[in-house]
């Protein structure tokens, strides 16, 4: 087993019982963020860059996916249906990444402010294959769930294989347990301290979750610090504690020496401040985030994401809460170019639903 891997290396009957196919190039790299330190006045403050985790679309998604995918083939399924909203990154990686498996992806989306991320994943997704759907509520996809489901039943002869939105599901979460060893070798290597903190954005709350069962599995006392930037609905402390409960349970039920881990609500320190009025809308913050990450350290990060969690960072910093601590930014943004992939995509070409994105102004922040 690969050492990029190293949660199925030490827990070999993990790598026989869960479905897996290699689909990121791990490990990803970490980078000591030195000017960006110093302009938060923070000494020892480095990036993992999960925005490179493969070639074609980097992010967190891919990690999750690897056990996704592998268990859409391993159940026999010829088509995978997923969620989000119109400009969903795991959307987009999933389409990308089930046709690279041969496997027919279906988006079922939501809509959100408008933003240039979002035309460039509709973009992309459109040109990847995927058939989307959207739909104007909740109420309204899970009806269209019902409707595509019996559709393609009749098409395919079965019912697409259900990833739910971020990929979030215990199985795939493991992406983000074995994220967690993998840091931990970094560390052994001197590639950076052990952080006291690692901070990340907080969707659907598989990736942080991940990372905190690995971290306590290890007996590690880095503290995970999820930003919440979606509505509390998807990610709350009893969100967490779910399915870190049933993470540890499945990893248990195929390899009965992975560690027992109890969890309490104290243990999950949600950050809510930095989410603003609604998902996707950028608030002054994380647009500075942004700003001042790229111009200091030359990383992407957008504004719905990774700068509403970087801009936790950033006060907890201007606080003094960092002080002589070494920290951890954790990006889950995908920082490959697909330009000229989408280049000679015709909006147009998409669901009439979809027009709207490319017809209107994006948000005001997003305006650059």
């Amino acid at each position: 087993m690969s050492a990029a891997r190293p949660l199925l290396e030490q827990f070999p009957l993990l790598a026989k019982a869960l479905p897996h196919v290699a689909l990121a190039e791990l490990p990803t790299p970490v980078e000591k963020a030195e000017e960006f330190g110093e302009a938060v006045d923070v000494a020892s403050v480095y990036v993992k860059r999960d925005d490179m985790s493969a070639v074609r679309y980097g992010g967190n998604k891919v990690r999750k996916l690897e056990f996704l995918l592998a268990d859409a083939v391993k159940q026999g399924a010829c088509e995978v249906m997923t969620f989000g909203c119109a400009g969903s990154n795991h959307a987009t990686a999933t389409a990308i990444y089930a046709r690279q498996m041969g496997l027919n992806p279906i988006s079922m989306l939501l809509p959100q402010p408008n933003a240039h991320s979002v035309r460039r994943n509709l973009l992309m997704s459109y040109k990847s294959g995927a058939e989307i759907h959207m739909y104007r509520s909740s109420g309204g996809v899970a009806a269209g769930v019902i409707a595509q489901q019996m559709l393609h039943r009749i098409k395919t002869g079965r019912k697409p294989y259900v990833i739910p939105a971020g990929g979030s599901s215990a199985l795939g979460a493991v992406g983000y347990v074995n994220a967690a060893f993998e840091l931990r070798d970094q560390i052994a290597e001197g590639l950076l301290p052990e952080p006291a903190r690692v901070y990340v954005a907080a969707g659907t709350a598989g990736t942080a979750a991940g990372l905190i069962l690995g971290f306590r599995a290890m007996r590690m006392k880095t503290q995970v610090i999820p930003v919440r930037v979606t509505g509390e609905t998807f990610v709350n402390v009893q969100r967490f504690l779910a399915l870190l409960k049933e993470m540890n349970a499945l990893l248990r039920d195929a390899d009965p020496s992975f560690p027992l881990c109890d969890f309490a609500e104290s243990d999950i320190l949600l950050r809510h401040d930095c989410y603003g009025e609604q998902y996707a809308l950028y608030t002054k913050e994380s647009v500075e985030a942004v700003r001042l990450m790229r111009e200091t350290q030359s990383i992407p990060l957008e504004g719905t994401y990774t700068g509403k969690a970087c801009a936790a960072l950033i006060d907890d910093a201007r606080n003094g809460l960092l002080k002589g601590k070494p920290v951890l930014f954790w990006n889950t943004y995908n920082s490959r170019d697909f330009t000229n992939e989408i280049a000679g995509v015709d909006y147009h070409d998409l669901p009439r639903a979809c027009h709207e994105y490319f017809e209107h102004d994006v948000q005001p922040l997003d305006r650059r």
